[in-house]
């Protein structure tokens, strides 16, 4: 029976729904608190089962993959806020432009660079430099320039989640109300996961994370790639 629940890839399916169901009621029971984010939340739960069942990652992806598949046309339902918002992506389109060059540049450099200094191997760099684009980009991405995707992967979650625990708390401290600059913000540093997080707070905040981190992934696509011979470990 244990084996059968390792190896079953309906068994990965249900736990992973599961995990998320319960990860949203305790984020409802505690009103919404940063540290109560879903996504961080059912991912802890779901590696708490995996540590426990002894599941290796291997037999757990061949019932993930199918989740994972549903994150492309996720990304493209984007489209249905950004429309209903495009009079004001137009009027930012400037600002918009140039926060996204800025940001996404600033992102794949300080990434690389930390790694860098800390003597990181150089595949882990090079995967790093993927890690603030959304994960299916992401994946792409690394193992065209020679990196580990499921390594990406890791690191694209670890930056939603920290982004999407820190953006409200983060804004109040520095007294921020603007929708534009929340949504562009979050979109570049934390893409999906954080813009979820946004749009709970505002719609067309999460409108203008949703197009910053389209746009972002696009700029990153184009750039890593030029930039892979200036990373060295």
């Amino acid at each position: 029976m244990l084996e059968f629940i390792r190896t079953s890839p309906l068994v990965a399916i249900f736990v992973t729904l599961v995990a998320y169901r319960a990860a949203i009621a305790i984020n409802r029971h505690f009103r919404g608190h940063p540290l109560s984010n879903p996504v961080l939340v059912g991912c802890l739960l779901l590696l708490a089962w995996l540590v426990a069942t002894g599941t290796t990652f291997d037999h757990y992806i061949r019932g993930g993959q199918f989740i994972q598949m549903l994150l492309g046309p996720a990304t493209v339902a984007l489209a249905v806020p950004l429309y209903s918002n495009l009079a004001r992506l137009k009027r930012a389109a400037l600002p918009l432009a140039l926060s996204i060059g800025i940001g996404g540049l600033t992102g794949i450099v300080s990434a690389v660079g930390f790694g860098a200094v800390a003597g990181l191997p150089h595949e882990v760099l090079l995967s790093l430099s993927t890690r603030a684009v959304t994960t299916p980009i992401a994946m792409g991405v690394s193992q065209g320039i020679g990196g580990i995707p499921e390594l990406s992967a890791m690191f694209v979650i670890l930056s939603g989640i920290f982004g999407a625990v820190i953006v409200k708390p983060l804004f109040g401290w520095l007294r921020l109300s603007d929708e534009t600059v929340l949504g562009v913000s979050t979109g570049i540093a934390a893409h999906g996961i954080g813009m979820a997080r946004v749009f709970q707070i505002s719609e067309p905040a999460g409108a203008f994370a949703g197009l910053a981190m389209g746009l972002n992934g696009l700029f990153t696509a184009v750039v890593v790639p030029l930039l892979v011979g200036f990373i060295h470990p």
